[in-house]
C-alpha cells in the first residue's frame, strides 16, 4: 500500500539546510579554539622554562659538573643555583634533573624520566609528561658529548595549572560571546527568510483572491525572479484550461444545436398527430407516418446522445489509463459482424481482410471499450457515406518488424478533398456536398481515441476501381498504433 508523503515546509527546509552548517560548525570551532588556546597559553610559559634551562646548562658547564665525575662542592652550587631560580609559586610546582655524561643524576629530582630524544641541540625542547601522577610541561637540554661519545642533560618540568587556567580564559574570551552572537544570528536568518519569502505569500494572496471564472495570467513583474519560471508555468497552465473550457462551451453550444433539431422534429410531428385527432381528420396513414418521423428524429437524438457520450469516454483520461492487451482481429471482426444487416439494407458490401482472431502479432496494449468505439465509427461512417452497390473493407495488417499494428477501412464513397481531411475530424464538421444524416462526431471520436493510443491517423484515396460514383476513388482512413514493451509481454 502506498504511504502518503508528509507535507514539507519550504521555509522550514531552508531554515534548516541554513542553520544545520552553523550548529554543526559551532562545536568545530569550539575545539580549534581549545587547541589554539593551549597553544598560546604554552608559549609565554615554554619560553620562560627554556630561560631556565639555559642557565642551568650554563651554570653546570662552568662548575665542571657534568663530565664525568661531579665535586660535592659543584653539586651544591649547582642545587643552590637551580633553587635561586626555580622559584614555586602558588599554582604549580617546579622539578629540575641534572644528569651527567654517563646519565648519572648530578642534582634535582629523580623522578624525572629521561626522554627518547638523546641528541644534542643548541635550543631546548618540550614534551608533556607525568610526574608523581600530575601533568607536567618539561623543557630539556642535551649538552655538547664528551670524549666517549656521551651528553649530558638538563631537564625542567613544571605543573600545567597556570597554562590550564590561562587557556580556559581565552577559551571563556572567545567562546562566551558565540553563545550572545550565534542566538541573534539564529533570529536574522529566521527574520531574512521570512522577509525573503513574504512575495510567495503575497503571491499565494493574489491567487485565493481570484474569482473562479478568472483565468487570466498571473502578473509576473511583482514575483521573485526564482519564482517567475512556475508563475510562467502557471499562466501556460491557465491558458490551456481556458482554452479547453472554452473548447467544451463551444461543443456543448453545437451539441445543443444538433440536439434541438430531433427534438423540434419530435414536438413537431407529436403536435401535428395531435391536431389531426382533435380534429377528426387523422387516418391510420398520416398517424403511421408521424410515428415514423417521431421514431426517427428519437432514433437520431439517441445516436446523437450515444456519440456524445462516446465523446466523453475518449476524453476520460482515468479510463484511458486502464490498458490491457486488445485483439484487434476479433474486435474488426466482431464490429463488421454486427453491421452486416445495415450493409445489406443499403445493398453495400461489407467485408474483413486480415489475420484470424486470436493471431500473434494481431494485438495492441489499449482500451477495449475505446478500441471498439473507434472501429465501429470507422465503419459506420464508411457505411454512410457509401453508395448502394458499394465497397467498405475494414482490414487488420501486423507489421512483420513489430512496430505498428495497423487499421484501415476502405470506401467507394465519394472521396475527401485534401483541403477537408484536417477539417474533418473536428466535432460536428460535415463534408460539404453530402446530405448524408450524421452528428459529425464520429470522426473526432476517432481522432480523440487515436490521441489517447498515441496511433497515428491519415486519410488518403482509394484506388480507383470499376463501378466507383462518379469516377471517385473514395477514402481509406489509416490508423497506425505503435506497439511497444507492455503489449509484447502480453502476447
Amino acid at each position: 500500500m502506498p504511504t502518503t508523503r508528509e507535507q514539507r515546509s519550504l521555509f522550514g527546509e531552508i531554515l534548516d539546510w541554513m542553520l544545520a552548517p552553523l550548529l554543526l560548525l559551532w562545536p568545530m570551532s569550539v575545539a580549534l579554539t581549545w587547541l589554539v588556546a593551549q597553544n598560546i597559553a604554552n608559549r609565554p610559559y615554554d619560553r620562560e622554562l627554556g630561560v631556565m634551562v639555559r642557565v642551568i646548562a650554563r651554570q653546570a658547564a662552568a662548575e665542571h659538573a657534568m663530565p664525568a665525575r661531579a665535586s660535592d662542592a659543584a653539586r651544591r652550587s649547582l642545587e643552590q643555583t637551580a633553587t635561586q631560580l626555580l622559584r614555586p609559586d602558588d599554582n604549580d610546582s617546579l622539578f629540575f634533573q641534572v644528569r651527567g655524561a654517563r646519565g648519572e643524576i648530578v642534582a634535582g629530582d629523580a623522578d624525572l624520566p629521561v626522554p627518547n630524544d638523546t641528541s644534542p641541540t643548541v635550543e631546548p625542547r618540550f614534551r608533556d609528561d607525568v610526574i608523581r601522577d600530575e601533568p607536567v610541561r618539561v623543557a630539556y637540554l642535551w649538552t655538547g658529548e664528551n670524549a666517549s661519545g656521551n651528553a649530558g642533560l638538563i631537564q625542567i618540568a613544571e605543573t600545567v595549572d597556570k597554562r590550564s587556567r590561562l587557556a580556559t580564559e581565552i577559551i571563556k574570551g572567545v567562546i562566551l560571546p558565540q553563545f550572545v552572537i550565534l542566538p541573534v544570528a539564529v533570529l536574522l536568518v529566521w527574520l531574512a527568510l521570512a522577509r525573503g519569502i513574504r512575495p510567495l505569500s503575497e503571491l499565494q494572496q493574489r491567487i485565493r483572491q481570484r474569482e473562479s471564472t478568472d483565468l487570466s495570467p498571473i502578473e509576473e513583474r511583482h514575483v521573485p525572479e526564482e519564482v517567475a519560471p512556475l508563475v510562467g508555468a502557471i499562466n501556460d497552465l491557465l491558458g490551456r484550461l481556458d482554452q479547453s473550457i472554452a473548447s467544451q462551451r463551444h461543443f456543448l453550444a453545437d451539441a445543443a444545436h444538433q440536439l434541438k433539431t430531433p427534438l423540434a422534429g419530435l414536438r413537431t410531428q407529436a403536435e401535428l398527430a395531435e391536431r389531426e385527432l382533435d380534429s377528426g381528420q387523422g387516418d391510420t396513414l398520416s398517424m403511421k407516418h408521424s410515428l415514423q418521423q417521431i421514431a426517427l428524429s428519437s432514433q437520431r437524438a439517441a445516436h446523437m446522445v450515444n456519440q456524445l457520450l462516446a465523446m466523453a469516454r475518449a476524453e476520460d483520461k482515468e479510463q484511458a489509463l486502464r490498458k490491457q492487451a486488445v485483439d484487434l482481429a476479433a474486435t474488426v471482426v466482431e464490429t463488421v459482424r454486427d453491421f452486416v444487416p445495415k450493409a445489406m439494407e443499403k445493398h453495400i458490401d461489407l467485408g474483413y481482410e486480415g489475420p484470424e482472431p486470436d493471431t500473434e502479432g494481431a494485438r495492441l496494449w489499449g482500451q477495449p471499450v475505446l478500441v471498439r468505439e473507434m472501429v465501429r465509427n470507422l465503419v459506420d461512417n464508411a457505411l454512410q457515406y457509401t453508395p448502394p452497390g458499394g465497397t467498405v473493407t475494414a482490414r487488420v495488417m501486423p507489421d512483420p518488424f513489430g512496430q505498428v499494428l495497423v487499421l484501415q477501412v476502405e470506401d467507394t464513397g465519394p472521396g475527401i478533398a485534401p483541403a477537408e481531411r484536417e477539417m474533418i475530424f473536428q466535432p460536428f464538421y460535415r463534408a460539404l456536398g453530402t446530405d448524408v444524416d450524421g452528428s459529425g462526431l464520429g470522426l473526432a471520436i476517432v481522432q480523440e481515441i487515436a490521441n489517447v493510443h498515441g496511433a497515428e491517423i491519415a486519410v488518403t484515396d482509394a484506388e480507383l476501381r470499376p463501378g466507383s460514383p462518379h469516377g471517385t476513388p473514395g477514402a481509406v482512413f489509416t490508423v497506425r498504433f505503435p506497439l511497444g514493451g507492455e503489449e509484447a509481454g502480453e502476447g
